[in-house]
Formats: structure tokens, C-alpha cells, sequence
């Protein structure tokens, strides 16, 4: 077997709702076997993995997985089973994974739920050669694999204070994304951004951040709004420290400048021959060392936010309780396998590590690492109480002194610092300052000493963050998010441009870029999750309109979580033979994504007129979540809308040209449909049917029935609907040109066309290459009966179709439907347009179905084309009446 790709989707998908790995796997040499047909292979699986035994499958219950071994299954599935089995001795547990056929025979896409992505791309490599060794019935060691796993999952964890505040900020439903592997965060969306790295947020100075880091200026600072520090002077050489010791007196602390987590720290300096120690020690960490009275006293960190004091812990140094039996350096071996302790910051405590400044604390005792000291003596190892050297931490929150606490908040605000940590030595938190002071001030302060005291009461300070952060709310903004086969694009257009009457900053996606605040930031197809991402991480965005189509779904999920309203606008076919799909219901159950994934409380927005959507409230996953459905129709004698009526849910619908809302026995008046110009005067039924989503899902934001008049009547089809159903006169003809590119698009448009009475009427037309040949067959059949003349068209990219090969595919079955139907191929899309708006005639009405909608507008306006933006039904059936 082999591995061709393993990615990443992090959003809601079709696999799962939870972040999935999907590995596309060749079979190889096992494709079209099973598992029984491997002689010995299952009796191997099982002894190697007896836990598989306990998976249920597809049965549901457990030993489901062995019962589908003995009767058959793909190599594949396998592969998926015995990834998810090896989670465990992972130490990152899941129990969900699917399998399915990506490439005929061989090839299988392979999808696994993760909690580490690094380490759960390490299993499925292990899984695929486990499962290939038992196969081939040759030895395998999976241990040193598993190990690798083990050290990635360790290496991608969130640290403690980090985590703490990400759950935190989980548990109130705010919105985190991890941007960077050292564990840059964003929370919340558009307006409501924040960035947050270990314990620094977007809100911090970073003027603040910088005088933290001097040691020095910050002592100045403090001292400056009278509160107390050690005297001391910054020094660059041992000479220097010499006399600095000498000019102060009693003991000191020798530290690097700039330092951080206590490393290149000396305290209790006591003697000229220790200076020089010091000195060097801290030079390893910086170039200039600050030599400062030492405060007798109790060692503790408050933690401030925002100006007030939170939490507080006393610091004890690194330390060792001897039993009489070990040395000093196996003591701290043992207290290392203490499950608590962890490299740097990755665990509540740091392991206790030996070096220079643990030797030279042991020498003052008397002692060193060899020594066996007696029995239930404590042996402290350090001299400064950092958790990042091996210190603990014992909770005295609710001791610290009211005056204590002033001076702890006065000083973070002497410097602007929002998340501060505050260093302070005095003989007892819990009585007024009289001797000692702040000692040192910490940008970015560790929360785990208040988060996982080794003593006391633990202190959800993380909380505390993400309420600094977000005083109420959940830092979320709307979110409308549209699918369906046709009119997606309309309709996002529509409720972003209601909107944008009310709210100052929209941001929306579509088939052709990414607007914010009205303004085109990015061009192409923007309809999958990263277009998605670049709106909602956009602090200028206040209300997101997402396109959301089947290709960025099915590739990547979706780029949300939860959306406020979701909106189908109906089912077709399209995309058949592509990722997987084999009929309608594949492609309901793609999209229903959508549907599932609108909030509790949200609103989901059907087309009750289409088969397919009306019975997606009762599927399963839509249920988990209660929401409330809402409806739109042209035929208010629907059995879908009966019921709903009868339910007390709301329902649009369109009665002699209007579209009212109907809830119970209040119909209310939203808006004429036929004096809107891009309805047509009300013969363009599949605008309406846009409309009509459109207006439930701004009625749903809470638009008013005025402000939804008003922006309609300002919605422009050629400057607001680009590409999607424009209509141009030119001569004594009208060209209409829409990117439709499926049967029912097609199908929408010639009914269009048939009620505006032209003669003659043209189609331009193209189809992509990837559509299933019936596609493409249907689609010629529709065009043969609504249009007297043809010009055949291929779009740039073929879409490993050969030259011609759709064009000759579309006239023969034309010929076939009907034989009179003049057929030009010319393969340019533009020359094509040409072609057709060259010999256009009187009375005439050309409809190009396009691809390059941009192209084919630039050869309009050239010719002298006008946009027919006052076309109306009357109109056009007087122009068009032979």
C-alpha cells in the first residue's frame, strides 16, 4: 500500500464535525481483496491488536469490526481500525473514522478524527505498514513508531496557561483558531478579533512588553509612583559587580537584565567569592547584569488583569525530601517521574533540571549531588522559586493584604501592562507592606502556579483572561451561510446588499471573490472555508454572507463552526461522477452540512417547492440541534407548506406577483417581485425564488420590511449580480448573458427566454468537461428545445476532456432532439460572443452561457450594448411579439 496524501480539514466536514485527517491510500497489491482472502491475516490482526476486538463498525455494538473481517472488508477500512486503535497508546484516544472509495478499485480516501494532527499523521503511516506487514506475514515493530507519535503529540499540546485560557474561552462558546505552532490564537470574529500568545493578548503595549523586559527601567518606573524596590545598579562586568555587591551591602541577587523564568538567577549572594560565580552565571543569558539589594522574605507572584488583582501564589524553590536511601542527584530523578512535572512549560510543573546554579546552591549547604542526606530532610535546590526551574507553588489568594493588593495593581498600571505578573518578597502576604517590595514585573506571566497550585486552592485565572478579553458575549458576529445547486450567488448578493443598509462593514463571499465593506479584496472563486476565514478573521467585519459551495465542502469542510442562518436554495443535479458523486442524494447530503451546522436557536431557510429540502428537517444530524425552519414557495397549496402553516412556522411565498410572509393567519406584504428589474417583470421565476431566500434570511437578521424595499429597489443587476442573469440591448435585440453552467440553470433561463415571446432566440453555449456524459446529454436536450439556433463553445480548461470532444457531444444530441436547430461550433468563448452578437437581428434574443462573464461584458460595452436595467414584462412582450 501506499500513502499519495494525508490533509488536514479543521472544520465541520462530511466525514465528521470534529477536525478529521484524511489520508488517500492505493491499495497496491491488496486492491479488490478482502480481508478473509489473505490466508492467516485476521488470526495475525487479532493477536497483534486484540483491542480491536472491542470496535463496533458500522454494526454498532461491540465486535461488530470482527464480525465484518470474517464476512469481508477492504483493506482500507482496515487501515482506519487499526490508526483508531493505536490512539490509545497514543494518549490521544478517538473512536471515529470512515472510509470510502475515491478512485475505483484501488484507491480509498481514509478519514480519521484528531486530537494532535502531528501525531495522528504519524499513526496512519505506522497503521498502513502494520496492516501491510501482517498482510505479507512478516514481523513488525510498531513501539518506535508509536514513541514518535508520543513525542509529537507532546510537542503540538498547548501549554498549561494557554490551554486554560482556550478552554476557558471554549466553555463560553467563543470562537479559537490555533494560527501558529507556538501557540498563536485568534479568538472570535471580524469585529469582535483577538489575538492571545501564552499569556499576552492584542490588547497588550508592547511598550508595556518592552520596559517589563529591562529590568532596570522598570525598577525607575515603579520607583517613580513611590512604590518599593531594591536598590541595585546594571553592571557589564564582574569588576563592576564587585563594587555594585560592595555599594549595597548584606546579600543580593545577581540576574541577566533582560532575563526571563528565572535562568542566569542568583539570590542570597552573600560573600565577594560567590559575586564572581553569579556574575558569569547570568552572563550566559545576557550581556548587561543588574546587581540589587536582596528583600528578605517570602518569595510570591500576583497575578493582575486589567488593573486588578486576581490571584496569587507563594513560590517555593526546586527542593528534594530526602529518604535516608538516595543521593541528591537520584532524588531528583525520582521527583522527575513525578507525572506533573514536564519539559519547559508543557506540563502544571517543570522537571527539575542540573545545573551550575543547583551545584553551586548544594555547595553553599555543604553538600553536593552525591550526598545521602537523612532521612525527611528537605534539600532545596534552588535558590530562586521560578516554576520554570523545578519551583512549586502554594495558593494564598484569599490572604493577600487590601494594601498588598493596591500596590500589586498600581504597579501594572505604572507601566500599562494588562496581563501582569507581579514578583514581590515581603515577610507575610497577609499583613501590610512594612518591609520588602516588587522586586520584578512579568509580560506574558506563566498561569499555571494559579491554575495547578501543588498546594491549594486552584485558580481559574484563564477564565479570568478570556473575561478581560470578552466582558459578555461570545465574541461571535452573524453569520448566513447559502448553499444549494443554482442561486447561491444571487442570493448572497441580495442579503449582503440589504444588509449593508444597517450595518456598516459586511463581509461576503462568492463564486467571484470576497468583498469587505463593498470593496472587492480578493478575485476568483471564494466559495470554500479559506475564503470564509479571511471574512471572519477581518476586524473590520461585522456581519458575515457566505457562499458555501459543494467543492469546499467536500475538499475542506466548511470555515465555520456554527453559522446564525443557514439557506438551501434548492437540489439539482450537477457534479455527478465528481468526489464521490453518484446522484442527488450524494449531493443533498454534502450540503445538508449546512444545515446541520446552523446554531440552537438559529434559523434554516428551504425551498419548500424542491423534494429534496423539504424532508431535511427530519434528517438526524439537521435534529441534533434544535433551530427554527423557515420556508419559501411559489405554491402556497404545497403539502410541505400546509404543514408548516399548520406548525406556526413561517413561510415566503409569492401570491399574484408579491412576496408575503406568511405566520399563521398574518400574511404581511414584503415586496413586489415583478417591479424589481432583475425578476424581468416577474418572468424570471428563478430570480424569485432567490428572492424569496433572500428576504427569509433578512427578515430572519431582523431587517424590517421597509429597509428590505428600500435596498431592493437599489439592487442593480449589472453592478450588484455580476455574471448572473445580465441583460443587455443591443440594436433591436437583447443579449443576456448568466455563468449557469448545469441542466437546470440552462433549463431556468430557456423558460425565461420562452415567456419574453422572442424570435429568434440564440444560445452560446459551453459545459464543463468533468460533468458526467448524461449531464451533458440532458443539457443539450434542454437547449434543443428552447432555442432555434446554437453556437457551440469549449471553456479554456477542458477538464481532461479532449479538443471538441463536449461541443460534438452537445450537437449530436441537439440534432437528435431537433433536427432544425442551426449548430455552429467556434471554439473560442469569444469568438463566439462575436459571432452571435454580430448577426444579432431584430427582435432577436441571444443567451450566452458563459465562463468568462467578465470577457463577454467587455465585448457588449465595446459594441455599444446598454444595460436594459428598466426591462419589464410588458416590454418585453411587446418587443418580442412576432
Amino acid at each position: 500500500m501506499k500513502i499519495d496524501t494525508i490533509r488536514a480539514i479543521t472544520g465541520p466536514n462530511v466525514f465528521s464535525h470534529n477536525p478529521v485527517l484524511v489520508m488517500r491510500l492505493d491499495l497496491e497489491n491488496l486492491a479488490g481483496k478482502e480481508s478473509y482472502e489473505v490466508a492467516g491475516f485476521i488470526d495475525r490482526l487479532l493477536a497483534a491488536l486484540p483491542g480491536v476486538r472491542d470496535h463496533h463498525c458500522a454494526k454498532g455494538r461491540p465486535g461488530g469490526f470482527v464480525e465484518r473481517l470474517y464476512e469481508g472488508t477492504y483493506f482500507g477500512h482496515i487501515v482506519e481500525h487499526v490508526c483508531l486503535e493505536l490512539t490509545d497508546r497514543a494518549g490521544i484516544s478517538v473512536n471515529r473514522g470512515k472510509t470510502v472509495l475515491a478512485v475505483p478499485d484501488r484507491v480509498y480516501d481514509v478519514a480519521v478524527e484528531y486530537k494532535s494532527e502531528p501525531g495522528m499523521r504519524r499513526l496512519l503511516e505506522i497503521a498502513v505498514e502494520y496492516v501491510q506487514a501482517l498482510a505479507d506475514d512478516r514481523p513488525y515493530r510498531a513501539d518506535d513508531g508509536i514513541a514518535q507519535a508520543i513525542e509529537l503529540v507532546h510537542g503540538d499540546e498547548l501549554g498549561p496557561s494557554t490551554k486554560a485560557i482556550v478552554d476557558a474561552a471554549a466553555e463560553r462558546g467563543i470562537p479559537w483558531v490555533r494560527l501558529s505552532e507556538d501557540s498563536l490564537i485568534q479568538f472570535g470574529h471580524g469585529i469582535h478579533r483577538r489575538f492571545l500568545q501564552a499569556a499576552m493578548s492584542s490588547n497588550t503595549s508592547a511598550i508595556a512588553v518592552d520596559i517589563a523586559s529591562d529590568k532596570e527601567l522598570t525598577k525607575s518606573l515603579l520607583a517613580r509612583a513611590s512604590i518599593p524596590v531594591p536598590a541595585g545598579r546594571v553592571v557589564e562586568s564582574a569588576e563592576e559587580a564587585m563594587e555594585a555587591f560592595e555599594q549595597i551591602g548584606g546579600a543580593v541577587a545577581i540576574k541577566p537584565l533582560d532575563g526571563n523564568q528565572g535562568k542566569g538567577v542568583s539570590v542570597h549572594v552573600d560573600a565577594r567569592e560567590q559575586v564572581s560565580e553569579a556574575f558569569d552565571t547570568a552572563a550566559q543569558f545576557s550581556k548587561k547584569i543588574i546587581v540589587e539589594e536582596m528583600f528578605q522574605g517570602r518569595d510570591y507572584r500576583l497575578l493582575v488583569l486589567n488593573g486588578k488583582f486576581v490571584a496569587a501564589s507563594e513560590r517555593i524553590p526546586a527542593q528534594v525530601k530526602a529518604d535516608g536511601l538516595h543521593s541528591i542527584r537520584e532524588l531528583i530523578e525520582i521527583a522527575n517521574t513525578d507525572p506533573r512535572r514536564g519539559e519547559g512549560h508543557s506540563k502544571p510543573l517543570s522537571a527539575v533540571r542540573v545545573d551550575p546554579v543547583v551545584i553551586s546552591c548544594l555547595r553553599k549547604q555543604g553538600i553536593d549531588l552525591e550526598t545521602v542526606p537523612a532521612d525527611s530532610k528537605t534539600i532545596n535546590l534552588r535558590e530562586n522559586a521560578n516554576l520554570s526551574t523545578g519551583g512549586l507553588a502554594t495558593d494564598v489568594t484569599d490572604r493577600v493584604h487590601e494594601s498588598i493588593k493596591l500596590i500589586a495593581e498600581r504597579a501594572a498600571r505604572a507601566i500599562g501592562l494588562d496581563i501582569c505578573g507581579v514578583d514581590l518578597v515581603v515577610p507575610d502576604i497577609a499583613q501590610p507592606l512594612s518591609t520588602g517590595g516588587i522586586v520584578e514585573l512579568n509580560a506574558a506571566p506563566g498561569l499555571r502556579m494559579h491554575e495547578f497550585p501543588t498546594s491549594g486552592i486552584p485558580r481559574r485565572v484563564g477564565a479570568e483572561v478570556v473575561r478581560m478579553l470578552y466582558p459578555s458575549g461570545n465574541g461571535r458576529i452573524p453569520i448566513v451561510s447559502i448553499t444549494g445547486t443554482n442561486g447561491k450567488t444571487t442570493t448572497t448578493r441580495l442579503i449582503a446588499h440589504v444588509v449593508a443598509g444597517s450595518v456598516s462593514h459586511v463581509g461576503m463571499t462568492t463564486t467571484e471573490g470576497i468583498w469587505i465593506d463593498g470593496r472587492q479584496v480578493a478575485h476568483g472563486d471564494m466559495t470554500g472555508p479559506r475564503s470564509a476565514a479571511t471574512v471572519l478573521s477581518d476586524p473590520e467585519v461585522e456581519i458575515a454572507i457566505l457562499e458555501t459551495a459543494r467543492g469546499g465542502i467536500v475538499r475542506n469542510g466548511l470555515g465555520y463552526d456554527w453559522s446564525d442562518i443557514g439557506v438551501m436554495t434548492n437540489i439539482h443535479p450537477d457534479h455527478i461522477g465528481q468526489d464521490g458523486i453518484e446522484d442527488e442524494n450524494d449531493i443533498l447530503r454534502i450540503k445538508s452540512l449546512v444545515a446541520e451546522r446552523v446554531r440552537e436557536g438559529g434559523v434554516l431557510v428551504l425551498n419548500a417547492d424542491d423534494p429534496l429540502l423539504a424532508g431535511v428537517p427530519e434528517r438526524p444530524k439537521v435534529k441534533r440541534v434544535a433551530k427554527r425552519i423557515v420556508w419559501f414557495t411559489f405554491d402556497t397549496s404545497n403539502p410541505v407548506v400546509q404543514k408548516a402553516c399548520s406548525a406556526g412556522e413561517t413561510v415566503y411565498a409569492l401570491e399574484n406577483g408579491v412576496i408575503r410572509e406568511i405566520a399563521g393567519s398574518r400574511r404581511l406584504h414584503i415586496v413586489d417581485a415583478t417591479a424589481l428589474p432583475f425578476t424581468f417583470g416577474g418572468t424570471a421565476r428563478f430570480q424569485i425564488a432567490n428572492l424569496m431566500a433572500a428576504v427569509a434570511a433578512c427578515r430572519a437578521l431582523g431587517a424590517s420590511v421597509s429597509q428590505i424595499r428600500a435596498r431592493l429597489r437599489t439592487f442593480d443587476p449589472g453592478r450588484h449580480n455580476s455574471g448572473r442573469a445580465n441583460l443587455y440591448s443591443i440594436r433591436d435585440g437583447y443579449f443576456l448573458f448568466d455563468y449557469g453552467h448545469n441542466t437546470r440553470a440552462i433549463e431556468a433561463i430557456a423558460e425565461t427566454a420562452a415567456a419574453w415571446r422572442a424570435n429568434p432566440r440564440t444560445c452560446v453555449l459551453g459545459l464543463p468537461g468533468d460533468r458526467a456524459d448524461r449531464m451533458i446529454e440532458q443539457a443539450a436536450r434542454s437547449v434543443a428545445r428552447a432555442f432555434q439556433r446554437v453556437v457551440l463553445r469549449e471553456d479554456r480548461d477542458l477538464r481532461g476532456r479532449k479538443p471538441g470532444e463536449v461541443a460534438e457531444m452537445i450537437a449530436a444530441v441537439i440534432r437528435r432532439e431537433n433536427p432544425d436547430v442551426q449548430i455552429e461550433i467556434v471554439s473560442d468563448e469569444l469568438e463566439a460572443t462575436r459571432l452571435a452578437i454580430n448577426r444579432i437581428e431584430s427582435g432577436e434574443l441571444v443567451v450566452a452561457l458563459c465562463d468568462d462573464c467578465a470577457g463577454v461584458r467587455q465585448i457588449l460595452e465595446r459594441c455599444g450594448a446598454t444595460p436594459a436595467s428598466s426591462f419589464t414584462r410588458r416590454r418585453a412582450e411587446r418587443k418580442f411579439v412576432a
